[in-house]
């Protein structure tokens, strides 16, 4: 019993890390799969068979190599020198994606809950300093509980779309007329996800013991990761193309189901929020401790300081810079992962 408390940490912690606050707008799904019509289906099954097989892949490499962060993993990948280039890049990554998390999170409580942004940054940085202070066991406990309400929410707006006379779209849309691009859609969306998830899927699988609670918690949020996508895509399909004019395809979505979905959905947004701000300080931290030395609470409070007074500013253009050649160092990093080699490793 034990050993399945545990398999579903993983697998719960795996889907957390990877499903964030872009994925819970339903945005992400719209962008890399929905818009290109009924083809979603085969493509989302394609992201789902990368996501069980890599995600574990990487998992079960760091628990062989004892990896103590994601710059141990990358330097097994691509050697020293490259493999400390790729975590610098990944570090600058992480740290510019913890101040717009931060931001995002002001904003919630600025627009819907009626508090002042300042507060709402003073309340997610509190949150965050004590489950970060608990490591790896405080950024489980946060997706051990997330992540099922997430689950639940999904369920709920399934239930409610079912009974559309469109929900039968999902497989139905016309595909769009570049299919190039539909299937690389995939590729992009595992390879960027599974590269910035290594901030805690690799001292995730260094810290777990048992090797198959690694293998099957992989497998396992693999799989949930894909149910979520296939569940989203039914959702924004069904609502396919009015659903095109929105910022937040799922607000819209939500916004027709009831006080208590739309409630729900509130709640989702901080939540993603909050746990890809987590998963980036806490990943980005532990590379800190590594190459500075200094304690872990001080590594903590530098990383929560800088993150809230970047985030007074905005990060948009850098992130407009960065990101699309994180896209490319990502797909260059999927393919050593896809052939990185070990005798305990399939």
């Amino acid at each position: 019993m034990k050993t399945g408390f545990r398999i579903l940490q993983v697998a719960f912690t795996f889907m957390g890390t990877v499903v964030g606050a872009g994925f819970a707008t339903g945005q992400e799904i719209f962008q890399f799969f929905t818009k290109y019509g009924g083809v979603a289906v085969l493509t989302i099954a394609a992201a789902t068979v990368l996501f069980v097989w890599l995600g574990t892949k990487m998992m079960l490499l760091s628990h062989q190599i004892k990896a103590k962060s994601y710059e141990d993993f990358n330097k097994h990948l691509f050697g020293e020198k490259i493999g400390t280039w790729v975590s610098t890049f990944n570090l600058l990554i992480l740290f510019s994606a913890t101040s717009v998390m931060l931001a995002g999170g002001g904003s919630i409580f600025e627009e819907h809950l009626g508090f002042s942004y300042q507060a709402g940054l003073a309340i997610t940085l509190t949150l965050a300093y004590f489950v970060i202070l608990r490591g790896m066991d405080g950024i489980l406990a946060v997706n051990s509980f997330v992540v099922p309400c997430m689950l639940l929410f999904t369920m709920l707006v399934v239930m409610n779309v079912a009974d559309e006379p469109t929900a039968a779209n999902w497989i139905s849309l016309p595909n769009q007329i570049d299919p190039i691009k539909a299937w690389i859609a995939p590729l992009l969306y595992a390879a960027f996800n599974l590269a910035t998830s290594q901030a805690v899927l690799v001292p995730l699988g260094s810290k777990i013991q048992d090797r198959n609670v690694v293998l099957w918690g992989g497998r396992l949020g693999g799989l949930g990761i894909g149910i979520m996508l296939m569940a989203g895509h039914f959702a924004i399909a069904a609502y396919d193309p009015a659903i095109r004019d929105y910022e937040i395809p799922m607000g819209y979505i939500a916004g027709g189901l009831g006080e208590l979905v739309q409630t729900l959905f509130l709640f989702m947004i901080y939540a993603e929020i909050f746990t890809t701000y987590i998963a980036d300080v806490y990943g980005a931290s532990l590379q800190l401790e590594q190459r500075t030395k200094l304690s872990p609470s001080k590594i903590l409070i530098v990383m929560l300081i800088s993150s809230y007074v970047i985030s007074q500013f905005g990060f948009k253009a850098l992130l407009s810079t960065l990101y699309p050649l994180f896209g490319c160092i990502s797909l260059f990093w999927l393919v050593m992962l896809w052939n990185k080699r070990s005798s305990r490793v399939v």
